[in-house]
């Protein structure tokens, strides 16, 4: 079943220019870009983005870390689309992370990994309607 997901390059790889490298390996996996935007979140943006997890221990630093510099962000289409892009992104520990994923990559540690994806279909509508309005996607 074709479905979407959210799909966050992060600052660490924006910073290290690694944008066009991970849009480009994404569309070969046959993910289809329906919406993209680079934007520079807010502290409050990113806490309001990140609400799930307050609380916990590292709520704060990814919220410092989200909002110190321009991300991109994209809705990705494809069949089966969360569970694939989690696949090809790998891990959230980078270290962990199968060989040939974006995060073994592209990613430096836990906090500073590349990117987010969300973890189930209903995450994906939730955080797609987070950054981008329903006539833009």
């Amino acid at each position: 079943m074709t479905q979407r997901t959210l799909s966050i390059i992060k600052p660490d790889a924006v910073e290290a220019r690694k944008t066009g490298a991970i849009v480009s390996r994404l569309e070969e996996e046959g993910f289809k870009v329906v919406a993209m935007k680079r934007i520079h979140l807010t502290r409050a943006q990113a806490e309001g983005f990140y609400a799930e997890h307050k609380g916990r221990g590292f709520f704060d630093e990814l919220c410092t870390f989200m909002s110190r510099g321009p991300i991109v962000v994209m809705a990705l289409e494809r069949e089966d689309a969360v569970a694939k892009y989690r696949e090809v992104i790998g891990a959230t520990d980078p270290a962990k992370a199968a060989a040939g994923t974006i995060r073994k990559l592209y990613g430096s540690n836990v906090g500073e990994n590349a990117v987010h994806g969300s973890d189930k279909p209903e995450t994906a509508v939730r955080e797609i309607g987070y950054f981008f309005a329903g006539f833009e996607v």
